[in-house]
């Protein structure tokens, strides 16, 4: 008895911990509709300090940011909305509005086609999610051949037997995309920059020349690290080196 009663108080501040979040997401979207948009910032950021994220959470976030007028933290939260859900589309719009605040116009390179399909169709998707595909087709897969196996006639094995081929292939495909996926987020770090203005330099040091400058709320991919400072690349292919505080690392647990 004594087991099952410590069982119960064990899942209790669980289940309130889970309440106290949702309390906390109603509550600040309350300040927020009231128009206190810090107040709802400190609640949402709460949230967050509790591991209780979502693509609504950092949407939100930004929308907060965005009345402030504070430019850095309105894209950084929208891009981590899109990080836990590409097909977020009022992420995706607004961020669009927020980077017509940055001072930055940095054009892409030039994508190939295989680059822009991978952007355009591939990326809509998290690895995640094309893994909850892949499972969804092997399931199909195995059904189709069992269906193929045990057919009678043989117009219903032919039938069978090449729409279970294709389901593995398209198996084998969707596994290759999600492999593809995951190694693409696991290798691309993304960050924006914070302070107003930033002087990236050539070498990973204060007396080393000057290459550029960027403002806050610029996108940037770093590539390496070396002790407080990082290497960057902006979209349109210039490198340079900046330190750690400058900018802010995207992340969502």
């Amino acid at each position: 008895m004594m087991k099952k009663i410590f069982f119960l108080l064990l899942l209790i501040p669980n289940i309130s911990w889970a309440q106290t979040a949702d309390e906390l997401f109603e509550t600040a979207n309350t300040f927020y509709k009231d128009g206190k948009y810090q107040e709802a910032i400190d609640i949402y950021n709460q949230i967050e300090a509790k591991k209780e994220v979502s693509s609504e959470l950092y949407y939100n976030l930004g929308n907060a940011y965005y009345k402030l007028n504070k430019v850095a933290p309105t894209v950084y939260n929208y891009e981590k909305a899109l990080k836990l859900n590409p097909l977020n589309t009022d992420a995706k719009n607004n961020l669009i509005f927020a980077k017509r605040l940055t001072l930055d116009s940095i054009e892409e390179l030039p994508k190939s086609l295989l680059q822009q399909f991978n952007k355009n169709y591939l990326q809509k998707l998290t690895y995640n999610q094309w893994a909850a595909v892949c499972v969804l087709l092997s399931f199909l897969a195995a059904i189709l051949f069992l269906v193929f196996y045990f057919a009678e006639t043989p117009s219903r094995k032919r039938l069978f037997f090449v729409l279970s081929s294709l389901s593995f292939l398209l198996l084998i495909t969707t596994i290759a995309i999600t492999y593809n996926q995951f190694n693409l987020k696991k290798n691309t770090v993304e960050a924006i920059i914070f302070n107003e203005e930033v002087d990236v330099k050539n070498a990973p040091t204060e007396n080393s020349n000057d290459v550029f400058t960027i403002h806050e709320g610029t996108k940037v991919f770093v590539l390496d690290t070396v002790d407080n400072w990082k290497k960057i690349k902006l979209a349109d292919g210039k490198i340079g080196w900046t330190i750690d505080e400058n900018l802010k690392i995207i992340t969502t647990f």
